[in-house]
Formats: structure tokens, C-alpha cells, sequence
């Protein structure tokens, strides 16, 4: 009796002890605490469990201008995660037998070039979507970001040839966004569709996602769509959403998290949907080799989770939890970050979409969500990165704060006094176009031809070494910019670098080289 009382009461404390998924009121509070810690005016959160919604909602304001409501509704950019879509209309074709993963690119798209003719010839479909081209981090992004520029599909198409190999092909991950504009072009020309309406045709109106849209400028009602919100200076400011049709296949899509609950269950049942899931969108073996490892990632340490390997499959990213594979995805614009995450064996899906862009925010509640479904405990995920978001502003601000520093001195000693007529004149880049560099008013000024957004003023530093303080606040990338001199003492090139540690990749300036156009 008293080895069965002994054995009762240590089943009841491991129950007790074991953590369990969080109820709606527990993950009310975990928002609104998130909301508050990471000055994120509104947030979006689905679970999906068995196919099943557990917890749909919206949380705080759509816009800190017009103060309304959040809700499941409310169409957010999802930024990356249209890279998934992306690979699904891929997969589509490749059920109907009009592409195989390893069709090459120019057999459907004979004016592809890569920097090396080796990678040209032998790069496939399935290269388009896996992030090991050898080109490196965000290469040639600066076509795309910020929102303002005058590129082209076709001159994205002819500019990737410039872009030059950092690593050897299929060897690296490095992640890239203009492949997958590539990607949606293949779409295009193998089904006689735009990637958009192939997307929202043979996707999203079967799933009855019926609010989304496959680009901004195709979203029919806007009276329930975020602003997007960025910190500038610690105050939030509304910025304007991102709009360029070029990146939709790689990040364009509008969705809501009710919508993109109909995906995600898609995606869980690997391809089935409808009533009984009778209905079959792509076929396991398409669907399988999505979540299939394609390029291995870094992977720091095991982590909370038990981590012990990470790659990136076709549209998803893929590592182990606690036993389990995740496959997940982020996305991130000027003022925006979402999230979505899947844990195919315990049928669960976790939707965060947020309208400002710290993902700090969208971390914290689907990791602490996941930890109930894994029986991980004693995270406390809201704290612990609110710390690492401190500590790593406080660095980045160290940084920055010494380098102007630095420059005020000069300024106020006179020591930054240069010769303006050595640097100025226009400079041209193979990829990314003229750059001008003028003199107003005694002042340096930087204006890139091709996106406009790209302007501002330039401050010595020392040698041949200025800053550019970008006019737009909001970019949150100001850059150096080292120019090299010609035997008489002119600048005849220059490079660039971002300054800060926390600079978005997408601001690739180090792939530029920017040499004078004109001689004088």
C-alpha cells in the first residue's frame, strides 16, 4: 500500500511538473506582454493543432495612427514566407510533369547568366530555391532595398552575371532573394501565367484563402491592412509599405493569419486540403522533397531544443526540436516581421505576423507556444531576449556613437577639412548603375541614379574614408564609403561597408565597386 501511495504521489508531481500546451488566456497575456516589451503595436497569432485552430486572434492596433484594432483578419505582409508559395507553384509544375527539379534555368530561360560559366550551364530549378549559388549573403539586394528603386525583371536577369562567387557552387548557404524572382519568372513562362495569378489561382482560391493576395498592389479591400512600423531614434514612425512587384515571389504576399491557417493545415496534411482532406494540391513525393534537406546551415550549438542539425529545404528552413523536425520560415520588410512554424509530427503550426520590425517579438511567443507541445520548461523567452536585443543596441550603439564622435571632433578642430572637388562626379557599378557624388553647398551628397531612396550627405572621417548618413532615417544603415586615388590624386573608386553590426543584409553594399565613369 504504501509503495503504490509512494508511486502515486511521483506520478502526480511529474504531471504536475510537465508543461502543457498554453491555453487561450495564457497566450492573451504572453502577447500582450510581448506587445508591451518589444513596442510592437499589433501582432497576429494562429495555432493550429490536429488540424484543428486552437487559438486564432488579433492583438493591439493595425496603426499607431488610426488606433484600430488588430485582428485575425488583418492583412499583413508576410515578407519571406512567400518563398514556401513560391516552391509550392514549382511543385505544382513538377506534378504535371512541365519541369523536373533539375531542368536547367536556361533551357526555360536562355539569357540566364552566372558570374562563372560552369554554374550557368549546370544551375537547376531546384538551385533557384536552396540558397547555395556561391553568391553571397543578399547578394545584389541593393536592386530591390530599399523600396525606391527603377530595376527591372530583365535587368535583375542580365545583372546577375555581375555579381560575383563568394564560395563554390552548391558548397554554402548564403541567403539570397533574387534567385527566387528567377524562380517566379520559371513559373511564368512554363505555365503561360504571372506568378501571381498562378499563385492565387492554384493556391490560395483553392485553400479559400480568400482576403490574400499574391502582391500589395492586388489587394482588393484595405480597410483592415497594418501600417508598416519602424523605431527611429526609440519613437515609432509609420513607414510606407513595401510595394516593389519585383520581390513578390520572393517576399510579396498579403495574407491574414485566418488564410494562412488554411495553408499551413495544407502543409501539415503534406499537400491534402478540403473536406476529409480529398483533395490533393501537391503530391507527397513533391511535398517530401520540400521538406527534405537541400543545403546544410550552421548550426551554433544544440540550444534549448536539442538541436543537432540545420538545412534549408525547398522554401523552408529545417532542424530538430526536442526529436522532432521543424520546418519554418521568417520574413522580414521595412517595418515588418512574421513567422511560421510547423512540427509536421504533432500536427502543430505556430502564425505570428507583427507590424514593426524587431523579430525578437515574433520569437518569444512561438517559442514559448512550442515549449508547452515539447515538454520544454523554465524558459522564460520574453525576458531572455529582451535582454539579447539590449545588449546587442547597446554594442551597435557603442559603435556608432564613436565613430560620430570621432567626426564632431574633426569638425569642431577644422580637421575635416578636404577637397570635395577630388571626390566628386559620378561613378558607376556594373549591377547597381551611376552613383553621384556632388558638392552642395560645400557639403559631399551621395545619390545612387537607379534608387533614388539611396541619397545623403557625406561626412570625413579620416584619410580617404567618409560616412554616408542616409537622408531616410528609417533605413537605419548609414555606411562607410573608402575611396581609392589615382596617381594625381583623384578619387577613382570607392567601396562601401555598413557600420553597424545590426544593419540589415539586404543593404549589400561590400558587393558594390563603384569606379569613376568620367575622366577629367
Amino acid at each position: 500500500m504504501k509503495k503504490i501511495l509512494a508511486f502515486s504521489l511521483m506520478l502526480l508531481t511529474c504531471i504536475a511538473t510537465w508543461s502543457q500546451p498554453l491555453k487561450s488566456d495564457e497566450i492573451d497575456r504572453l502577447v500582450n506582454r510581448t506587445l508591451e516589451t518589444f513596442n510592437v503595436p499589433g501582432i497576429a497569432v494562429a495555432v493550429i493543432k490536429d488540424d484543428q485552430v486552437v487559438h486564432m486572434k488579433g492583438y493591439g492596433v493595425i496603426s499607431i495612427t488610426t488606433g484600430k484594432k488588430t485582428d485575425e483578419n488583418t492583412l499583413f505582409a508576410i515578407a519571406s514566407n512567400s518563398k514556401a508559395f513560391t516552391s509550392a507553384a514549382l511543385g505544382i509544375l513538377v506534378d504535371e510533369g512541365k519541369i523536373t527539379w533539375d531542368t536547367k534555368v536556361i533551357d526555360i530561360i536562355p539569357e540566364f547568366r552566372l558570374y562563372n560559366s560552369y554554374v550557368t550551364e549546370d544551375f537547376n530549378i531546384k538551385d533557384l530555391l536552396t540558397h547555395r549559388s556561391g553568391m553571397g549573403l543578399g547578394a545584389g539586394d541593393l536592386m530591390l532595398w530599399p523600396d525606391s528603386s527603377t530595376f527591372t525583371r530583365e535587368d535583375i536577369i542580365h545583372n546577375l552575371r555581375y555579381l560575383k562567387q563568394t564560395s563554390s557552387f552548391r558548397t554554402k548557404y548564403d541567403y539570397d532573394n533574387l534567385l527566387y524572382i528567377v524562380a517566379g519568372e520559371i513559373v511564368r513562362r512554363v505555365s503561360g501565367q504571372g506568378w501571381d495569378e498562378f499563385v492565387e489561382s492554384r493556391i490560395m482560391q483553392p485553400l479559400g484563402m480568400t482576403r490574400s493576395a499574391a502582391s500589395l498592389n492586388r489587394v482588393r479591400d484595405r480597410s483592415n491592412m497594418i501600417d508598416a512600423h519602424v523605431p527611429v531614434e526609440g519613437v515609432l514612425q509609420v513607414v510606407p509599405m513595401y510595394a516593389n512587384t519585383l520581390l513578390d515571389p520572393a517576399g510579396g504576399i498579403m495574407s491574414s493569419v485566418a488564410d494562412m491557417s488554411k495553408w499551413v493545415m495544407m502543409q501539415l496534411n503534406r499537400g491534402k486540403y478540403g473536406d476529409g482532406n480529398s483533395r490533393q494540391m501537391l503530391s507527397e513525393t513533391v511535398h517530401r522533397e520540400m521538406w527534405t534537406p537541400q543545403t546544410i546551415m550552421r548550426l551554433r550549438n544544440p540550444g534549448p531544443y536539442r538541436s543537432h542539425f540545420a538545412a534549408y529545404g525547398l522554401g523552408w528552413s529545417l532542424t530538430d526540436v526536442a526529436g522532432y523536425l521543424q520546418a519554418s520560415h521568417t520574413g522580414g520588410l521595412a517595418g515588418i516581421v512574421t513567422q511560421v512554424t510547423l512540427i509536421p509530427e504533432l500536427k502543430l503550426g505556430i502564425i505570428v505576423f507583427t507590424n514593426q520590425q524587431e523579430g525578437s517579438a515574433f520569437t518569444a511567443i512561438t517559442n514559448t507556444i512550442k515549449d508547452g507541445y515539447l515538454d520544454v520548461k523554465g524558459n522564460d523567452w520574453v525576458k531572455t531576449l529582451r535582454e539579447n536585443v539590449d545588449r546587442n543596441l547597446n554594442e551597435a550603439k557603442r559603435i556608432t556613437d564613436e565613430i560620430w564622435a570621432k567626426i564632431e571632433a574633426q569638425r569642431s578642430e577644422g580637421a575635416d577639412q578636404v577637397s570635395n572637388a577630388v571626390y566628386t562626379g559620378t561613378y558607376t557599378d556594373a549591377w547597381f548603375g551611376d552613383i553621384i557624388i556632388s558638392d552642395e553647398g560645400g557639403k559631399l551628397r551621395f545619390q545612387s541614379v537607379r534608387s533614388p531612396k539611396m541619397c545623403g550627405e557625406m561626412f570625413y572621417y579620416t584619410g580617404n574614408t567618409f560616412v554616408v548618413k542616409w537622408d531616410d532615417r528609417s533605413m537605419d544603415a548609414d555606411a562607410w564609403a573608402v575611396f581609392a586615388l589615382d596617381k594625381e590624386g583623384r578619387a577613382e573608386a570607392f567601396t562601401m561597408e555598413a557600420i553597424s553590426p545590426l544593419t540589415d543584409f539586404s543593404y549589400d553594399f561590400h558587393d558594390l565597386s563603384p569606379k569613376r565613369k568620367e575622366k577629367r
